[in-house]
This record gives C-alpha cells, sequence and structure tokens, in this order.
C-alpha cells in the first residue's frame, strides 16, 4: 500500500459567536481538510487548525505547505512508515498543525487497512471521555449563563474558564460568580492565554484561592522565564503548560526547569505519534496531563477524544471536547454527540470519518 495523493482543502463555517480569550479571538473557523490516499483506494482524513496568534500557521500557509512540501515527499510511501514520514516532514520547522493532520490521516489509512479503530491500536484503555467546555471572555453574567446552559443540557460538570484581562480582578469576580451559580462539585480551571504577568498572575491565583480551582494554565509567558518560575513555585494548584510546551524536548525544558507541573496534550498539534510520545514522558516524570482543544471542529474533537480514550494517563481528567458546539455547522455526516457529560468514540475501523459531501461543498474556500 502507497500513498499516491494528499489533499489539503480549506474550508469556512462560521462560529455562533466569537471566541475571544487573551491571546485573540476568533468568528470564523478558517481550518483544512486534510485527505492522504492510498493506492488500494483506502482514504485517511483529518483536520488542521490554523491559530496565527500561538503557532503562527494560517490556512493559506498551511495549504502551501502541505501541497508544495509535504506532499511530494510523502508520495510513495508505505503509510505504515510513520517515522521515514516524520523524519521527512521534520526538515521543515514549525506547521506544527499541518504536520499533525498528516499523521492522523495516516493512521486512519492503518486501522482502516487492517480492520481496527485507531484508539485500540493506540491503547484502547476506555471507549469514552468527561468532557470540560471552555467559558470564553464575556461579562460574568453571560459566563455563568453559558456555563449553566451546558451544564443543564450536555451533563457536562468541568469547566475551563478563559482568563487574562485587565484588570485581573474582572477575571476572579468571573470565576467567583460561576463557582457560586455552580455549586462546589462542579471543577473549575483557569487558563489565560498569557495574558497576565507573572506578578497579576500571583495575585489572581491568592484571590482564587477560596473559588477551588483545579489548574491554572499559561497564565504568564513561558519566555518570561524567571518570573514563570518564581510563579510556579509558589502556585498551590498544578501549573500547566499548553503552547509553551508543544514538543516533547519543550515538555522537559519546562517540567525540569520548574515553569510547569502538569501538561496539556493537543492531538492538533502533535497528532497522535508526537501525542503518544509526550503522554509516555509524562509518565516517566511523573506529571498529571490534561487533553486540551485548539477550537477544533468535530474531526478535530474526534481525534482528541480517539487518543484521549486510548491511554489510561490522557483519560483519567475531563477532556476538552465541547468547543464544536459553538460552530454553526460541520463537515461530518454523522455529528458527534455528548451525552451525560461524555462523548464515546467510534467502533468503525480507523476513525470513524465520513465528511457530508455537500456541506463540503457548501463551505470549502477553494472554488
Amino acid at each position: 500500500m502507497k500513498i499516491t495523493r494528499v489533499e489539503a482543502i480549506p474550508f469556512a463555517i462560521p462560529y455562533k459567536k466569537p471566541l475571544r480569550f487573551a491571546s485573540g479571538e476568533v468568528h470564523t473557523a478558517e481550518h483544512v481538510l486534510v485527505r492522504v490516499h492510498t493506492d488500494d483506494g483506502l482514504v485517511g482524513t483529518a483536520e488542521a487548525p490554523p491559530r496565527p496568534f500561538t503557532y503562527g500557521e494560517t490556512q493559506e500557509s498551511i495549504v502551501a505547505v502541505v501541497d508544495k512540501l509535504f506532499a511530494p515527499q510523502l508520495l510513495g510511501l508505505s503509510p505504515t512508515r510513520r517515522e521515514t514520514v516524520h523524519a521527512r516532514l521534520d526538515r521543515t520547522v514549525g506547521n506544527p498543525t499541518a504536520k499533525s493532520a498528516l499523521d492522523m490521516a495516516l493512521w486512519d489509512i492503518i486501522g482502516q487497512s487492517v480492520g481496527l479503530p485507531v484508539g485500540e491500536l493506540l491503547g484502547g484503555f476506555t471507549d469514552r471521555l468527561r468532557v470540560s467546555h471552555m467559558v470564553g471572555f464575556a461579562p460574568a453574567a453571560e459566563m455563568v449563563a453559558e456555563a449553566e446552559r451546558v451544564r443543564d443540557t450536555y451533563g457536562i460538570t468541568t469547566f475551563k474558564v478563559k482568563v487574562g484581562r485587565r484588570p485581573y480582578g474582572d477575571d476572579v469576580e468571573a470565576c467567583r460568580a460561576l463557582r457560586k451559580a455552580l455549586g462546589p462539585d462542579v471543577e473549575l480551571y483557569v487558563d489565560g492565554n498569557r495574558g497576565w504577568t507573572a506578578s497579576e498572575s500571583a495575585r489572581a491565583l491568592r484571590e482564587l484561592e477560596d473559588v477551588g480551582i483545579t489548574f491554572a494554565e499559561e497564565l504568564c509567558p513561558a519566555d518570561d522565564v524567571l518570573g514563570r518560575r518564581w510563579l510556579v513555585a509558589q502556585s498551590r494548584v498544578p501549573f500547566i503548560a499548553d503552547e509553551s510546551a508543544t514538543r516533547p524536548a519543550e515538555v522537559t525544558r519546562e517540567i525540569l526547569g520548574g515553569s510547569a507541573t502538569a501538561i496539556s496534550i493537543k492531538t492538533a498539534r502533535t497528532g497522535f505519534s508526537y501525542s503518544q510520545r509526550v503522554a509516555h514522558l509524562c509518565e516517566g516524570l511523573g506529571v498529571e496531563v490534561v487533553m486540551g482543544n485548539q477550537i477544533d471542529g468535530q474531526i478535530g474533537t474526534l481525534c482528541t477524544a480517539v487518543f484521549g480514550a486510548s491511554q489510561r494517563s490522557t483519560s483519567a481528567r475531563a477532556a476538552e471536547l465541547s468547543n464544536y458546539l459553538d460552530m454553526s455547522d460541520d463537515l461530518l455526516a454523522e455529528p458527534l454527540t455528548i451525552q451525560q457529560g461524555t462523548l464515546r468514540v467510534r467502533e468503525s475501523a480507523g476513525l470513524g470519518i465520513e465528511i457530508d459531501p455537500v456541506k463540503l461543498a457548501r463551505y470549502r474556500q477553494d472554488g
């Protein structure tokens, strides 16, 4: 079985409302559908969600790097030669979501070729994950209303609260309002997307102690090396490295350097192959992991769920799997469903992704 063709199809689907956080905001999911074809007729599918304010990729750059650099290097290879694939892709620096989408599409092909779900090939620990929902910037009353609606509709009881605004007290008050409205049994954690300084972060964490947050994520930039270490050393909750720890070497650097005590894994930027390496590295280092979300659509969310459910460590906590609810539509022929606060992975061979051709025709941006 050989790779014969690689597609990078740009598509755009509006969000129901803008999603706002410290590093930027998004109004439309301008993503790239990646499909890898083989001479056996199998097609692997994945999604690349560009985040220029985090990784520097755009929809146009992903299409260009796949079409012009990556696809020519993959043609003629067997999808099972993942190490060779990554050795060739890694000659080009950066471009994490483009590389990750190709990796996941190859795993999709491998699963289809042997008649097994990708989750079983990766480890097969469980068939479902608890879901965490992200609450973005808004007035506190609107954030509370959204969280209550999501809890009542989908049974979700874990919420990731975006913080990083100035003055920082606005976010402290929003977290207090959420705790008061949702009660003591709901889990809350915060994500600053590098929006505060170390000193602002320290003050906010002190004022949030009675709120009972589970984690704090990327409150200040990792590039503020001494400030970040100072903050993490005094934090009474685990401090998650997310965009500052996108590769195994960065994970090692941030953990051993004292700049984080937990790690967010996102298949959108490390695919399945490197996500597995990060998960195993974290297990060896003795740090907790959370399955994060890159404002993925349903395709990317399904990939996150597949990997998260496959490993014991990544399935221990609620995973960020609900951002697709904010999209006005999606490309999957069979939409994902969240029931009683959980999302199940599919039992189909490969990833179980079937694209609705009518929706793809409606939303694709390449004419």
